[in-house]
């Protein structure tokens, strides 16, 4: 940690500093990764690692010896995220966002299996699809979860691919890894992800990434509509007004950071 010796880290900030590693890092990391930064003793960064799993704050990885942030320390990014101003801020973004397109959008966090609502602005029309703040969709048939799948690292997607039940949930839906794989590669070279009926059956999605200050994806933002009223070609046709809503919302979180 730039350069400080073990003894001049006190012991009340030590799990502060673990967090902000972990945070900075953005991808499974082992207790000696995060040390490489901090430099505290082995046995120290090890106790740390446990305290912070025994709480919630972070979780083990299928390989055993990786950790992600657990339900508490998502939970705690979310309550960050919804704070009062920059909740306000977003909402008006989202209102702007969806009025110009005339459909319902939101504003999605990655957890453990599922891509969660944080933020929703509902669409005007009385036919429209109900996906409530804090429901739980999937990373493989949603136009939010497969964006932030383009954003892992090819040995984490793989895991996660291995590990997944791809159950059809429509006709459409890609339940083949290798077609799947193939998906999210296009979405990672393209910057933008579809949903083609494939969560739900008469229903389309386009997501972009919002990123954080480090240009890795934070959150996505979404809007979905009945194909009644729209297909894939008329879709991506908001895609620049997606793109600019989505720097202004990773804007208001790089703002926060700098005041």
């Amino acid at each position: 940690m730039d350069g400080d010796s073990t003894g001049t880290i006190p012991t009340n900030l030590r799990l502060l500093l673990v967090i902000e590693e972990i945070a900075r890092a953005g991808v499974p990391v082992t207790p000696t990764e995060v040390n490489a930064a901090i430099g505290l003793p082995k046995p120290t960064i090890h106790r740390l690692f446990a305290t912070l799993e025994e709480e919630g704050f972070l979780q083990r990885d299928l390989d055993g010896r990786t950790y992600s942030p657990g339900p508490r320390l998502r939970r705690l990014a979310g309550g960050i995220l919804s704070s009062l101003r920059i909740r306000t801020a977003r909402q008006a973004i989202l209102k702007r966002v969806s009025s110009e397109i005339g459909e319902t959008c939101n504003i999605a966090l990655p957890d453990r299996d599922a891509m969660i609502y944080l933020e929703r602005v509902e669409t005007q029309w009385p036919l429209r699809i109900q996906l409530p703040i804090g429901t739980r969709v999937p990373f493989y048939c949603t136009a939010s979860g497969k964006m932030y799948l383009s954003s892992l690292a090819r040995p984490h997607l793989m895991k996660y691919l291995l590990a997944t039940d791809l159950e059809a949930r429509t006709p459409n839906t890609l339940t083949d890894p290798d077609a799947l794989m193939a998906e999210i590669s296009q979405v990672r070279t393209q910057g933008y992800s579809l949903d083609r009926e494939e969560f739900m059956r008469d229903m389309i999605a386009l997501a972009v990434p919002i990123l954080d200050v480090n240009d890795r994806l934070m959150a996505t933002l979404a809007f979905h509509a009945p194909t009644q009223r729209f297909d894939i070609a008329r879709a991506l046709e908001y895609l620049p007004s997606m793109r600019e809503a989505a720097a202004d919302l990773s804007s208001l979180v790089s703002e926060g950071e700098g005041g």
